[in-house]
């Protein structure tokens, strides 16, 4: 049986005085991949804000790989293994490719199911775009590319568990099914994964097991074949299909 990788227990937190989750919790089991799902404005990245450390919770408990990270500042939770690859990309749009994924590498004694560590040569192996841009500035990079470069990026620092905010937004058809492709293979690598996605076929089609957030609270979670057979849920809870 699957151990967890990442677990968020009963989790409150605010902006200011706004109380926007409201005892949120779910769990990623390690090598499997979770998405977490909800309409524009539910909370998931907020849930992923918080997972990062960028947002305190003012209760409930955040553990990877059973070790708790809910007080640690975010760069020590990137230090001990969770990777981001934040909605909107923000790529460092002065620096070349090359540099953008210098900048975030980190090196692990174990690396995730005993893969080879992401090295520059791996990522461009992964991503031959981004070794034809090496020396390119990333801001002259299309949105696709600068996708890539985004998760080449959080790759660097070689992660147990990688949190995708919303990879597919505002791409090109073609592009998303190549992204897609690449999560797919993320996952068959043993990478521990939550993928907040507003394109639910695409987050179905990847998931092992789903959560799904509204109004800051979780109201649905299963495995994603069930949650896919469930159309009450869907139109309910996302408006979709």
């Amino acid at each position: 049986m699957a151990s967890d990788a990442l677990t968020v227990t009963d989790i409150d937190a605010y902006y200011g005085d706004s109380h926007v989750l409201h005892r949120v919790g779910f769990r990623l089991r390690d090598g499997r991949l979770l998405a977490l799902l909800g309409r524009n404005g539910a909370g998931k990245t907020t849930c992923l804000s918080t997972i990062m450390g960028f947002l305190r919770p003012r209760r409930g408990s955040i553990t990877l790989f059973g070790h708790p990270i809910a007080a640690r500042a975010p760069e020590d939770i990137a230090r001990a293994g969770i990777g981001l690859v934040p909605q909107g990309r923000r790529v460092f749009g002065s620096l070349t490719v090359r540099e953008n994924l210098i900048v975030a590498r980190q090196t692990r004694d174990k690396p995730v199911k005993a893969t080879a560590a992401w090295t520059l040569d791996r990522v461009f192996d992964t991503f031959p775009r981004l070794g034809e841009r090496r020396a390119q500035p990333a801001g002259l990079l299309s949105g696709g590319e600068q996708q890539m470069l985004a998760i080449g990026r959080a790759l660097m620092g070689n992660p147990r568990v990688l949190l995708m905010d919303e990879p597919s937004e505002g791409l090109a058809p073609q592009m998303v099914a190549d992204i897609g492709r690449v999560i797919a293979r993320l996952k068959a690598d043993g990478l521990s994964i939550i993928l907040v996605e507003q394109n639910v076929r695409l987050a179905l089609s990847l998931a092992d097991d789903v959560a799904v957030i509204a109004t800051g609270a979780l109201v649905l979670e299963g495995s994603a074949a069930d949650i896919a057979a469930d159309q009450a849920a869907l139109d309910r809870y996302l408006g979709v299909f």
